[in-house]
């Protein structure tokens, strides 16, 4: 959500709620593709989703998306009621996808504070003729449904809520007003009930209050309904038959009251004494199993919720975003107190029982804040059947999506950079690497193509592979156009199939002799490295001819804070994920060796290992040279093992990962450096990327 409407929690709502709808339609519209039928409850949930768009964006006054919304709703709801037997599925598909497209670009206008300019007409006029062909194909026409609305009647509308005036009016009456149990967005409905009354009465209160910014707010009117008390000039019969018209009011409960009224009088005295009613005079609301039904005549009997039952409450992203930076910074203020250099030395047992205390209730605090960031990569995952969807048609390929680890959860700033690069990756494997059906035929593979989208953990990282059964990469053909662009950077003698692949990723590459919708530009893959290399990540490419290619993606679990094991190399300090760290340990003379290329190794029970000397490849001064006067640390990275040699080891601590400062990146490229810290003394580490030292 962006920054533009933290102030205009209905706009924030409605983006949330639309988007989350979108979704939803999308992954039924692409299930019933693939059977190539609607069942009846894939038709009614999109009706319903199609109903609560137009709904909710009409008052918004987006009313291209209203219009269009209402589109669909009337063609779903002729073969909701028709239930006609001749359906061309795949053009109802795509009538209903490019309304989806044509909504989530209107929703991102909204996000970004633009006008909503968007024409519907021309799909709104296919959607039509579609529904025409339709009813001529099958011989059945529907009455006009019985709660359309007239053109005469006054339309509903969004407007930022004022302070009602009061004057004298005759009639005093309490309502409870009941929305339709599909509706969705119980909130917004009140909020519009207001709306209208404002020209008829005067609004005494309503309950709940605060229909906007309470969370509880929704659950309580869909359950116990919306009350208001109102005066008005209206009479009973007039108010009933005004509240009645409001768009969604299924039912109304209108009791007259007079100015002596007890209840009147108790609820007008404690709004005089607090603005804010408080949480005790809303009625909660009881979840209910959808078997379960409640009569009309207990709607207001009082509901309790017992102590054991859970509650959710959605909380804005920038709150969240808020939380986890003040945990930072309470892990960086631990640290400060704990290691105070004024303290070291002094047997202060009260103290460090405290501090043993602190550090426990802050890494509790760490977890529930990092659980709470993290979501599942679901989402993002089957965004990829449209594409593959889409592609697939177009480039007249057979191809399926496999998706497997889908529940793996990441932190939501990763997420953000992940779905561009899947995206390309998709592409790039339905373009570059799945032949034609023919071709497939003719090399003795099925004619459907496969893609395979996984992920998992490993260690602190999660692993995201996307993999084809194509064609695969054609080294020779990648070499000659590198060759032309003069992107070599060694003899081609020299390189590996690894280094090859890789120069796919180079920004401008492509081996596309035709700029296609779809690739030849030379941007995909380097965006692909860009957002990957944003949060610390990276790209490793394996293909075999006629077998396939693999793409895997290595990226933290999260970007916040991290178990580190602080070491000296020279009079700099450096941190290492703790995670990644196997042994340390101070090496004996005769356990190193040298290979036939003068490489340094040292013999760990029976196994050789490759040393890394931290002072050269950071390029940083230092007295200690000598293996035995320093400490070697085994660290582990994609089954890989190979040793560091630092100065020595500094102690553990929880770290929190900030990012190299803007004016840095900008001008040099850093190697095997991942990010930086601060420490409890406030000096700097520098958090090292071991993947980038597995590759130096």
């Amino acid at each position: 959500m962006t920054d533009q409407y933290t102030n205009e929690p209905m706009l924030d709502m409605f983006i949330f709620e639309t988007s989350q709808l979108l979704e939803q339609l999308e992954e039924c519209i692409l299930s019933s593709e693939k059977t190539s039928s609607y069942t009846e409850s894939s038709i009614n949930e999109i009706f319903r989703i199609m109903h609560t768009i137009k709904g909710s964006s009409a008052m918004m006054l987006f009313n291209n998306i209203s219009t269009l919304a209402h589109s669909i709703e009337d063609l779903f709801y002729y073969i909701r009621e028709a239930k006609p037997e001749i359906v061309d599925t795949s053009s109802l598909s795509d009538l209903v996808l490019e309304g989806i497209d044509f909504i989530k670009v209107e929703v991102e206008k909204i996000k970004n504070g633009n006008d909503l300019d968007g024409d519907p007409s021309g799909l709104i006029n296919s959607i039509q003729e579609f529904l025409s062909d339709l009813k001529q194909k099958n011989n059945y026409d529907l009455p006009v449904k019985s709660d359309e609305k007239t053109d005469t009647e006054k339309q509903q509308f969004y407007i930022k809520r004022d302070k009602l005036k009061e004057k004298d009016y005759n009639n005093t009456f309490k309502a409870i007003i009941y929305f339709e149990d599909d509706c969705e967005m119980f909130d917004i409905h009140a909020f519009t009930v207001l709306h209208n009354l404002k020209d008829i009465a005067h609004v005494i209160l309503h309950i709940p209050e605060d229909i906007i910014d309470n969370e509880n707010a929704e659950d309580a009117i869909k359950t116990n309904g919306f009350k208001i008390y109102l005066k008005t000039d209206y009479t009973n019969e007039d108010t009933y038959d005004f509240l009645m018209k409001i768009v969604s009011v299924k039912d109304v409960e209108l009791v007259q009251l007079d100015e002596d009224d007890e209840e009147l009088i108790q609820l007008i005295d404690n709004q005089n004494q607090d603005q804010d009613i408080e949480q005790d005079n809303v009625k909660v609301p009881v979840i209910v199993q959808e078997n379960d039904k409640v009569e009309s005549e207990n709607k207001n009997k009082d509901t309790h919720v017992s102590s054991t039952q859970q509650s959710f409450i959605s909380v804005n992203v920038a709150k969240l975003d808020k939380l986890m930076d003040l945990v930072g910074e309470m892990v960086i203020a631990e640290a400060m107190v704990i290691q105070n250099p004024d303290i070291q030395g002094l047997e202060l047992e009260n103290f460090h029982k405290a501090s043993r205390q602190l550090s426990k209730i802050t890494d509790e605090i760490q977890d529930i804040v990092m659980s709470i960031r993290m979501v599942p990569l679901s989402t993002t995952f089957h965004k990829m059947h449209r594409i593959v969807r889409d592609m697939s048609k177009k480039l007249g390929k057979e191809v399926q999506l496999i998706i497997a680890g889908e529940d793996t959860e990441v932190d939501k700033n990763v997420i953000e950079h992940i779905s561009d690069p899947l995206m390309h990756l998709v592409r790039n494997a339905i373009d570059h690497g799945i032949e034609d059906a023919e071709e497939r035929l003719n090399k003795g593979k099925p004619k459907t193509g496969t893609i395979n989208l996984e992920a998992g953990n490993e260690g602190s990282d999660v692993v995201i592979t996307v993999r084809d059964d194509g064609k695969g990469l054609n080294k020779e053909k990648i070499l000659k156009k590198a060759r032309e662009n003069n992107m070599l950077f060694k003899n081609e003698a020299d390189m590996t199939d690894k280094e090859i692949f890789n120069l796919i990723l180079l920004p401008g590459f492509s081996t596309k002799d035709k700029i296609t919708e779809y690739s030849g530009r030379g941007v995909g893959m380097d965006v692909v490295v860009r957002n990957i290399e944003a949060v610390g990540g990276s790209i490793s490419i394996d293909s075999v001819p006629d077998a396939g290619t693999t793409v895997t993606l290595r990226i933290p679990l999260t970007l916040a804070i991290i178990d580190g094991m602080n070491l000296r190399v020279g009079k700099s300090c450096f941190t290492l994920p703790t995670i990644s760290i196997k042994e340390s340990f101070r090496p004996a003379k005769r356990d190193i060796i040298k290979d036939p290329d003068g490489n340094e190794m040292i013999m760990v029970r029976g196994q050789c290992y490759p040393i890394l000397r931290l002072h050269e490849i950071l390029k940083v001064k230092t007295d200690i040279t000598e293996f035995t006067d320093g400490i070697v640390i085994m660290v582990e990275q994609n089954g890989k093992y190979f040793c560091l040699f630092a100065d020595e080891l500094l102690g553990q601590q929880q770290v929190v990962v900030k990012a190299m400062p803007e004016y840095i990146r900008r001008f040099k490229k850093i190697k095997n450096l991942a990010g930086c810290t601060l420490l409890g003394d406030g000096s700097i580490s520098l958090i090292l990327d071991i993947a980038g030292l597995v590759n130096t």
